[in-house]
């Protein structure tokens, strides 16, 4: 069967890191031109990597091109996030490769948990996960808020 042309992210799945830091994508999210086209992986504040799929850096773009110059708040907050940022395509394994930054930001290390967010999914380390899912209500820091006002 071949991938899909639109992908929704949905379900959780289980999967290993190599010694390289490539992932494997489910092939349910898998889709035609994901090998040139380009995910972001994004430092999530809730301790996980957010990966957005190409048609989301669209939009994603169009989010960040309206933050002011003048909002000194807003840019450190791009800059932040941004610097550890990293861009990919998959290979024809289906494969990603994460960044070292990202990983040692999630504490990832052989198996993690991807978990849909619909238009998004995220990266987690078992344990985070199940700390996530299982906190009532998680405190906001600053960087969670500033990057709620910028729609991010």
């Amino acid at each position: 069967m071949p991938p899909a042309e639109k992908c929704l992210y949905v379900g959780e799945y289980r999967h290993n890191l190599d010694a390289k830091n490539r992932l494997t994508i489910p092939s349910k999210w898998r889709f035609v031109g994901d090998q040139e086209d380009v995910y972001l992986a994004l430092p999530n504040p809730s301790g996980c990597i957010t990966v957005y799929p190409p048609k989301m850096v669209e939009k994603l773009e169009e989010k960040v091109s309206e933050v002011s110059l003048g909002n000194k708040k807003g840019q450190k907050a791009l800059t932040r996030l941004f610097s550890q940022a990293d861009t990919f395509g998959c290979d024809k394994q289906g494969r990603i490769c994460l960044s070292e930054k990202l990983v040692a930001h999630a504490g990832l290390s052989k198996e993690l948990v991807l978990a849909g967010n619909f238009s998004t999914f995220n990266l987690w380390a078992p344990e985070a996960y199940e700390r996530y899912l299982n906190l009532d209500e998680e405190p906001d820091d600053e960087m969670a808020q500033i990057l709620t006002e910028l729609g991010l």
